[in-house]
């Protein structure tokens, strides 16, 4: 049995322009909305400072998971 990992992208929402957009939880450089470059998150050695609204944390799947969904 495998060990899931523990970082997610995040589903955010730009304060100023709402754009919707997904970032790494972990970012290891600062994360800027690619319409208006606002500043969406900021590494902090480990889990990101979020500074937008987070829409949804989006979970992994698996590849075993994946695999199924394309045979279907």
């Amino acid at each position: 049995m495998r060990k899931e990992p523990s970082s997610r992208f995040i589903k955010v929402r730009c304060s100023s322009c709402k754009n919707e957009q997904n970032i790494f939880g972990k970012p290891s450089s600062i994360v800027k909305c690619l319409v208006c470059n606002k500043t969406l998150a900021e590494p902090t050695g480990g889990k990101a400072k979020i500074k937008a609204r987070i829409l949804e944390v989006l979970e992994w799947i698996s590849q075993k998971k994946m695999r199924l969904s394309y045979v279907l």
